[in-house]
């Protein structure tokens, strides 16, 4: 599987992404909601993973426009709001999954294990 990382600090999120890549997956990363939505149009991914801390966009606005390139892109964004405010503000947009800041081992995992429930990996 294909999964595409837009995370301005890539080294925060060492054991997450080694999980993918332990497990076979190929992983690519961007610092920037530009260089994601380029990468989306070169070779759509099955699953980006959005980092709130982005520079150049808000993560709700990045998965809108990865939705509106390419729909069948699964979606994960790293964000320090409440359920109920991740909820609320990503509204309509498919996320598959709000993971904590600095995300794992465990978090990857999970989100694993969500995209296998939908047929992937």
């Amino acid at each position: 599987m294909r999964i595409l990382i837009a995370s301005p600090d890539a080294n925060a999120l060492t054991a997450f992404l080694d999980a993918f890549s332990d497990a076979g997956h190929a992983v690519h990363v961007v610092a920037t909601a530009e260089d994601a939505a380029k990468a989306v149009a070169d070779a759509a991914p099955q699953l980006c993973v959005v980092d709130a801390g982005l520079p150049d966009a808000d993560p709700f606005a990045l998965v809108a426009r990865i939705m509106r390139q390419n729909a069948m892109v699964n979606t994960a964004v790293v964000s320090t709001l409440s359920d109920e405010d991740f909820h609320e503000a990503g509204e309509g947009l498919g996320i598959l999954m709000r993971l904590p800041p600095a995300p794992g081992q465990i978090e990857a995992d999970a989100l694993l294990t969500a995209l296998a429930d939908l047929g992937l990996g």
